[in-house]
């Protein structure tokens, strides 16, 4: 509905898997262009909309479908059915469970699942898997317990980060992807 015939595109990158009855729209005058990264794996039934940029190495599952303008950092993983409001941000490494939606950003690192979407720990497993140190782990699981389960609110938890835990390059992202979103963190 967006688009109205003007100059766009969609770059894919290289070894990227399209699987049965994907959608994949153009960018609009908005951005311009609909990106997805390399090594992408796009299942069955997923939908890409108008504007999206997919970094590199996701993954999304069986009808997964991305609403207008959302960023997906690498490695990330959306679950079968998974949905994405417009204009999200998924964090690097995120792996959110199948069925669920999506309508504000979701930090790096995590497993999301529930509804409404919420934090349900760091994602050990896909970040073992990628050589993640154990100090690394730590250091995550350590920041995201106190933004999200301390009795902190959480923009004071996000300034305690920021004074005692800014000292690894997984802590400045999270921080960073935190003080940089629009929609508000799940």
């Amino acid at each position: 509905m967006k688009y109205k015939g003007e100059q766009t595109r969609t770059t894919i990158g290289s070894n990227v898997i399209v699987r049965e009855n994907v959608t994949i729209n153009r960018g609009t005058a908005a951005h311009g262009t609909t990106t997805i990264g390399n090594n992408v794996l796009l299942m069955a039934a997923t939908h890409v909309a108008h504007d999206c940029t997919i970094s590199d190495n996701v993954i999304m599952a069986n009808m997964a479908t991305l609403g207008g303008h959302v960023e997906i950092k690498e490695y990330a993983s959306l679950g079968g059915g998974v949905l994405v409001h417009q204009f999200c941000r998924i964090g690097a490494h995120v792996f959110i469970g199948g069925g669920f939606r999506a309508v504000q950003d979701v930090p790096p690192f995590i497993l999301a699942a529930g509804e409404p979407l919420r934090y349900g720990g760091i994602n050990s497993i896909g970040l073992k898997r990628r050589g993640f140190s154990p100090e690394a782990l730590t250091n995550i699981k350590k920041a995201y317990r106190k933004y999200f389960r301390s009795d902190l609110p959480r923009s004071s938890a996000l300034e305690e980060m920021k004074n005692e835990m800014a000292n690894s390059a997984e802590i400045e992202e999270i921080i960073n992807f935190i003080d940089t979103s629009e929609r508000g963190i799940i």
